[in-house]
């Protein structure tokens, strides 16, 4: 089972973990990570490019002279697309660039790039994050003192009622946050270094639970007992 180190925000060390197999110790399959990621990029392409036929450009309606007799090549529009202004032929168009990607393949996908990420040595676990007020400066001196470098990839659980943390580290160039719900594959590999929160860890492999099936169940008293009881 894979483990790993867990620090505090001053870079000493707390207690190790152990990760879940399925999601840190998964097959790294490349291909699948770059589809995924090709579908990813493709989702946020506008697609709104376009170019203008020789039937949407302006003029051009009259043959520039007759068919024969010029010595010349035979034209039928100055706004054919060999003509300087004229349109442009096989030109982009507005269409949908987005690919289908099921939820397996997504999930089979951050598998694997945590898994890489995991074995090249990126993954670094801090006990829990916690700011007073949002402070830029406190934000820098935990990623020097987690010796951090390169682009870093700071994944919270879910998105904080006071937003401290998040406005913390959102001016440091170099820190991208994200939220486990919606983690991407293309972040896990685009960053240097991916630092995860602990209950970013449990969010990541379905620790946690409801508040309701967090709380404790009343005890069930036995029949011949409330009997007793009742007498």
């Amino acid at each position: 089972m894979p483990k790993v180190q867990v620090v505090d925000a001053s870079g000493k060390k707390v207690t190790q973990r152990e990760l879940a197999p399925e999601v840190f110790e998964a097959k790294v399959s490349v291909p699948l990570m770059h589809q995924v990621v090709v579908a990813g990029m493709a989702a946020i392409r506008r697609g709104t490019h376009a170019t203008k036929t020789r039937g949407d450009v302006s003029g051009g309606g009259r043959k520039p002279w007759r068919q024969k007799g010029t010595g010349r090549a035979r034209q039928g529009s100055i706004r054919a697309p060999q003509w300087t202004g004229g349109g442009v032929a096989h030109g982009p168009h507005p269409r949908d660039h987005s690919m289908r990607v099921n939820k397996k393949m997504k999930r089979g996908a951050l598998r694997s790039a945590l898994t890489d990420a995991l074995t090249s040595g990126k993954v670094s676990v801090v006990d829990e994050l916690r700011f007073d007020e949002p402070k830029t400066r406190r934000a820098a001196e935990v990623i020097e003192a987690l010796e951090l470098e390169g682009a870093v990839l700071l994944v919270l659980p879910g998105p904080s009622t006071d937003g401290i943390v998040e406005r913390s580290f959102r001016n440091l160039a170099s820190v991208r946050v994200a939220y486990v719900p919606a983690l991407g594959v293309y972040e896990v590999l685009a960053a240097d270094r991916v630092l995860f929160t602990q209950g970013a860890l449990d969010a990541l492999e379905g620790r946690t639970q409801p508040a309701q099936d967090q709380a404790e169940a009343p005890a069930e008293v036995p029949a011949e007992d409330a009997e007793e009881a009742e007498a």
